[in-house]
């Protein structure tokens, strides 16, 4: 694996992947991506409202263009859409292009870090945010499972203990 020199971090949101991902490319000395702001910084808009506009299938193929892209790089740790595992091209480049870091969280965990953040489309809805993240985490847990080289679980360390524990699996 010592090939791969990109690290791509999938799990869900409320991981840590963005702050987690800002740590390990410093502490690596590589370029960080995080592929919500890609899409923001190229439409001029936030997600939530790409998601208003376009619907969830519209963001998902904006998310997919942007990893397609982002993925050619090299030396890069790329932070992911919760959701966008969801799409087989997506799995497949990602698991092709890098090692790929499924970043654990409980349930409790991923409440206790969104529940103020209005900027999740997703969780901006009636339904109880648990419950949502319950559902997502029903469909997607097995999609980070499945392209993960490495599952580290993010609940009780902080940003910079994950990142140096990714880098010890790594070997980097």
């Amino acid at each position: 694996m010592a090939e791969k020199r990109n690290i791509f971090l999938v799990g869900p949101m409320g991981a840590g992947k963005s702050t987690i991902g800002r740590h390990l490319a410093d502490m690596l000395h590589l370029e960080f991506y995080d592929s919500d702001h890609e899409i923001e910084r190229r439409t001029g808009a936030d997600i939530a409202w790409v998601f208003d506009l376009e619907g969830e299938e519209g963001f998902r193929v904006r998310e997919e263009n942007v990893i397609q892209d982002l993925t050619e790089l090299q030396g890069i740790v790329l932070a992911t859409g919760g959701g966008s595992v969801l799409s087989k091209e997506t799995r497949n480049r990602l698991s092709a292009r890098g090692i790929v870091v499924y970043l654990e969280t409980p349930i409790e965990k991923q409440v206790a870090r969104t529940q103020r953040d209005k900027r999740r489309p997703l969780l901006q809805t009636e339904e109880e945010p648990k419950l949502v993240l319950e559902r997502l985490a029903e469909e997607r847990n097995p999609l980070y499972e499945e392209i993960a080289d490495f599952t580290i679980r993010t609940d009780e360390q902080s940003a910079r203990a994950v990142a140096n524990q990714i880098i010890e699996q790594i070997g980097f």
